[in-house]
């Protein structure tokens, strides 16, 4: 009877393990195709990663070829000691910030005024747009050239006109790069950024749900009541998108800082990339370089990971609408 009885249960336990087995290979069978992909980003992405970690470890100077030895983490005692590194740490941050905050804030107010209907609605978006899809040097050379020029200067140009409109013989000019270099290349990233912002933030007012707007407004609520209690609150996920995004992107700024300042003058608008830059090709300090390199790039990480959380919320709120 015992017997009888077991065979029919490890009949199904074999069924069972012949079925789970089959499903893992056809899983397997499906991810055949990405293989190449798979292979192509571990190749491009992976392999320079794994080069640059093991450079990072070690005292490499190519003016010294022959002179490359294992110094374990001293580089990264170098990247959060030494003063350059340091101040370029503190000029990443005060750029990031700044132009993550104002370009979002502009953004912001962009997006209000496009969220209306108004004639020409969809050239004004697109002229607003433009911005973004210019090339990173060739904007920090317009605004280099064409706007901070103190000769020939669009800037200096309007306050000269403006200055013997009011009576003034010989209004001054401001060598805006020299004098103000960090509020220089500020400007220049928040026009390139303000449109990615505003597109963000547009998305997010017209998935406003109509139902809410409309009760407020029946309700007798004024235009601010609306937009701090509802508006706002419904932004907030799309407003911490941006500063995350904008925050992976705008970190890694180089195009500007080259362009406009080199970085200069001094060491007023040298950030961690273009330090990089100077460690590695004037320096050419190979190892020291690829440290600085990989902590930018776990920093980077970091940010990412709280960026995909706020993409999988806002996934996971408009599926559940």
């Amino acid at each position: 009877m015992t017997t009888l009885a077991e065979r029919p249960s490890a009949a199904l336990t074999s069924a069972g393990r012949d079925a789970r087995s089959r499903q893992r290979r056809e899983r397997r069978f499906r991810r055949i195709p990405l293989l190449p992909a798979l292979v192509f980003t571990i190749v491009v992405t992976q392999l320079p990663f794994v080069v640059t970690l093991v450079t990072s470890t070690f005292g490499w100077n190519v003016l010294h070829p022959g002179e490359h030895s294992f110094v374990g983490v001293r580089n990264y005692v170098t990247v959060f000691t030494d003063s350059r590194l340091r101040n370029a740490v503190f000029n990443t941050v005060l750029l990031t910030a700044s132009v993550v905050l104002v370009s979002l804030l502009l953004g912001l107010v962009l997006a209000l005024l496009l969220d209306r209907r108004f004639r020409g609605r969809g050239l004004v978006r697109t002229l607003l747009i433009a911005p973004f899809l210019i090339m990173p040097v060739a904007g920090a050379l317009l605004w280099k050239h064409a706007l901070y020029n103190p000769t020939y200067g669009l800037i200096n140009g309007v306050l000269g006109a403006v200055g013997r409109l009011f009576g003034m013989d010989s209004p001054p000019t401001v060598d805006w790069v020299s004098d103000l270099p960090m509020p220089a290349v500020v400007a220049s990233l928040v026009w390139q950024w303000t449109p990615f912002m505003m597109l963000i933030l547009l998305a997010g007012l017209q998935s406003q749900p109509a139902e809410a707007l409309e009760a407020a407004r029946v309700d007798g609520a004024s235009s601010w009541q609306t937009f701090r209690y509802i508006t706002l609150p419904h932004l907030r996920q799309y407003l911490e998108l941006g500063i995350l995004l904008g925050s992976i992107y705008v970190v890694q700024t180089f195009d500007a800082v080259f362009t406009i300042t080199q970085g200069g003058p001094g060491t007023a608008t040298t950030n961690l990339p273009y330090e990089i830059y100077l460690t590695t090709f004037r320096k050419f300090e190979y190892g020291e370089a690829s440290a600085a390199g990989v902590v930018v790039v776990i920093a980077s990480i970091i940010v990412a990971t709280f960026a995909l959380r706020v993409i999988s919320s806002l996934f996971r709120e408009e599926t559940s609408k």
